[in-house]
């Protein structure tokens, strides 16, 4: 009995070890093997002519005290707020109220500045006449125009697609100078964006209206792409 007993432990041992020895049957899962892949940045731009402007128009007003200096402000940026309107000035937004001391040249307090600063939109042709018609006005601060396209969002779009296009024309020619074919894509990466800031370019001043001409504003965008190997 005690040699049955022997070699049926010497049977469970070997089944045992013949488990582990062998890999198919082992539990643990082996690591799939690395994917070859290249990874590049492609970029794309659309050039359009601007077609909208926005500018800044204010009033600076200096008084004794704090409240006739409001008050004149008031007053004066009224009138500039009406100008803006009638000349078809839209979406006029306040976009600053300031009040302030004043000081002479030797640095003493000799009375008290109010300032408002609204902005106003409008066609590019157009921008000329509402900076007129503001200064008419008595507006005595004026900035920009800041140029930009109405149809921005869609111009984006076609220049996300140039730049998609782009990033695979470059991984396919490496990939075609390792002697490889582009795979599918496994990562891609919306990189950065936008319109170009544009300023309007300068003229000289005239009665009949101050001139504002653009040239091409580019809009640009920038992916990173992955594409597997094979």
């Amino acid at each position: 009995m005690k040699r049955i007993a022997l070699v049926a432990g010497v049977v469970l041992v070997a089944a045992a070890l013949a488990g582990v020895l062998r890999p198919e049957r082992a539990s643990a899962v082996d690591p799939s093997p690395a994917t070859d892949s290249v990874s590049v940045t492609g970029t794309g731009v659309v050039a359009a002519v601007p077609d909208r402007a926005e500018i800044s128009a204010g009033v600076e007003t200096r008084a004794a005290t704090a409240r006739a200096a409001l008050q004149a402000n008031a007053t004066a940026m009224e009138k500039v707020l009406a100008a803006l309107e009638a000349r078809g000035g839209k979406d006029v937004t306040t976009q600053t109220v300031s009040l302030s001391t004043s000081v002479d040249d030797q640095g003493q307090p000799n009375g008290f500045v109010a300032s408002n600063v609204v902005s106003a939109e409008t066609t590019l042709a157009g921008a000329g006449a509402l900076i007129d018609a503001a200064v008419a006005a008595g507006a005595n601060t004026v900035y920009g125009p800041s140029l930009s396209r109405s149809d921005a969002d869609a111009l984006y779009d076609r220049a996300l697609e140039k730049a998609v296009a782009d990033a695979k024309d470059r991984a396919a020619l490496l990939a075609k100078a390792a002697g490889r074919e582009l795979g599918r894509v496994t990562a891609i990466v919306e990189s950065g964006s936008g319109a170009v800031p544009f300023a309007a370019k300068e003229g000289m001043a005239r009665d009949a209206a101050t001139p504002v001409v653009s040239g091409p504003q580019d809009t640009t965008a920038s992916v990173s792409v992955t594409y597997e190997l094979r």
